[in-house]
């Protein structure tokens, strides 16, 4: 489970960085903090979720070199099937509140995801994405990203986060089909 964002004090609170937030709420949750560990360029964490081992991370990579982060973790977690691999992420194809599960497909311009896949060398991998809606243009998407978000926008991206976390135990527990079934339908 890898939750994705940049590095640093500068991108927190940040649309870009709500993947990250989601992997940090499930380490809360399952009681372990995430550490970084030597020869690997993510912070880590081992939680039980329905019973089940998963390792979280969050890259201490840049969005755009998360795939340097992957290769790492995979071989370390033993992890050879990349459908075993869920990446949680920013979507702006999405409106803010809208969480979906993705099975593989296509990387919608996202650089993260398109680092990612370039290592692994496939798109097969899950997502779940989370909307954080258009920016008015597109030479307007980074500053929409990346700049820290108000007090309401806050108080709506973290539902967001709480319900993508919500969604990754459902899918731990139950599969994606049912996380999809469960989950699409509340917006």
């Amino acid at each position: 489970m890898v939750g994705l964002g940049n590095p640093g004090d500068t991108y927190a609170g940040t649309r870009h960085n709500v993947g990250a937030d989601v992997v940090e709420l499930l380490a809360r949750r399952g009681g372990a903090p995430l550490k970084l560990e030597r020869g690997q360029r993510a912070r880590l964490a081992q939680i039980r979720l329905d019973g089940e081992l998963v390792t979280l991370a969050v890259p201490t990579t840049y969005m755009n070199e998360s795939g340097a982060a992957i290769k790492p973790l995979l071989t370390r977690s033993g992890v050879t099937d990349p459908s075993q691999l869920v990446v949680v992420h920013d979507e702006l194809d999405f409106e803010p509140g809208v969480v979906r599960l993705k099975v593989g497909g296509g990387l919608a311009g996202h650089n993260g995801l398109r680092s990612i896949a370039g290592v692994l060398g496939t798109q097969d991998f899950l997502r779940v994405r989370i909307g954080v809606g258009k920016p008015p243009s597109k030479e307007a998407g980074a500053n929409h990203v990346l700049k820290k978000l108000s007090k309401a926008a806050a108080a709506e991206m973290a539902v967001s986060v709480e319900v993508a976390a919500d969604l990754v135990g459902t899918l731990v527990a139950e599969g994606p089909e049912a996380a999809m079934a469960k989950h699409h339908d509340r917006g």
